[in-house]
């Protein structure tokens, strides 16, 4: 099975739902998980702004996500799973919430051949280093989300 990350909530390449926006209820959609590769060890997920400034990329960061879960249910991170820093240097999710406009969004899933062993407080740059040479595959679900007014963070 090919390794892919899928939402019930909007398929690639389309709008995300204001739902999981900051115009709306400001939660992390349904996901899921096919076909991790064998080896994997754990799954590393981001939450990337594509078109922001890099140092408002980053909305979520979540490691040492369980391969044999089939899913990261709304609103939630998985059971055993770290949440990292985002860009505003918190935990958790940041929806989408672009400048009037539209913003392209990229969910990143990263099969690894270990478990991350980082402090919950660790920045990207950390993240990068500790994946290096250990990603056995990844996987990305891509939406866009566009603004008509402007709503503070």
């Amino acid at each position: 099975m090919e390794f892919k990350l899928t939402s019930p909530a909007f398929n690639h390449g389309t709008q995300i739902p204001s739902k999981y926006t900051c115009d709306g209820d400001n939660i992390s959609p349904h996901l899921v998980i096919h076909g991790a590769p064998h080896g994997t060890k754990s799954l590393t997920l981001l939450l990337e702004d594509l078109d922001a400034p890099p140092d408002q990329a980053l909305l979520w960061v979540l490691w040492n996500i369980n391969p044999e879960i089939p899913e990261i249910k709304e609103h939630s991170a998985p059971h055993g799973s770290t949440q990292g820093l985002n860009s505003w240097k918190k935990t958790g999710y940041q929806s989408p919430c672009p400048p009037p406009g539209t913003h392209r969004y990229a969910f990143r899933l990263f099969a690894l051949d270990c478990k991350l062993k980082l402090l919950p407080d660790a920045d990207r740059s950390e993240l990068d280093a500790a994946m290096e040479s250990h990603i056995l595959a990844t996987t990305e679900l891509s939406g866009s989300y566009a603004r008509t007014n402007e709503a503070p963070l």
